[in-house]
Formats: C-alpha cells, structure tokens, sequence
C-alpha cells in the first residue's frame, strides 16, 4: 500500500532531522546493507577456523585437552560460516567485501537500495 502524500513528506522531514541530528548515526545507515553483517560474521568464522587449526598443529602434541579446543573452535567457525554464508543466498563476494569510496558511496548498496532512494527523491520533488 502506498504512503500518502502527507506520510511522504512526514517521511523525509524525519530523515532529514535525523541526519542534521545524528549524522554519524545516518552516515552508518547509509552505508550499511544486508550483506555487511552476515559478511562480517563470515570473515570472523574464517579467522577463528584459521586460529582453531593452528591451535590443533602447535598444541597437540603437548597437550590433547588443547588439541581438542583447537577442534572444537574450527567446528564452532565451521558452523558460523555456513549459517552466514546460508543468510547471504546469492549475494557475490564482491558485494559482500565491497568497501563504499566516494561521495556516491550509497549507489554501491543494490538494488533495491537504489530503488528507494530514487522513489523517495521523486516523492520529494513533487511534495515541493
């Protein structure tokens, strides 16, 4: 359903107060997407399978109790990975590890993103 013209407007008062307010706030809304998190999580999951492994390699030896935490810490990684890697779908690596440059770093978000930003500038314009 539509917003009306009055919510429309409604609408872009308040991103605009909020963005005078909080611009820090706004900039990381801006930059944020639906990859960021679960690619974050990824990339944590990868080091802590890395660090699980060299736990295994250096430590076995000496001490099976931590050759054992070394597995454990590669099956917890293991599955944080999949499980994000799952949320992610389709999403390409690149969009996942794409860093915003620029001042026109909000039309790198998608999209879908895109999308919305052009719908609510022409709802703008036109409540002007």
């Amino acid at each position: 359903m539509p917003l009306s013209e009055h919510e429309q407007k409604i609408l872009a008062e308040l991103e605009e107060s909020l963005s005078k307010q909080d611009p820090r706030f706004a900039k990381n809304v801006r930059e944020t997407n639906v990859y960021s998190h679960g690619g974050r999580r990824v990339r944590w999951g990868i080091l802590g399978f890395v660090v699980g492994l060299l736990v295994l390699v250096l430590f076995f030896s000496q001490s099976t109790l931590l050759g054992l935490f070394g597995v454990a810490l590669m099956f917890v990684s293991a599955v944080v990975i999949e499980r994000n890697a799952r949320l992610l779908g389709r999403a390409s690596w690149q969009d996942i590890t794409r860093t915003p440059q620029g001042d026109d770093a909000h039309a790198n978000l998608g999209p879908r993103t895109r999308s919305l930003r052009d719908w609510l500038s022409r709802q703008r314009r036109k409540s002007e």
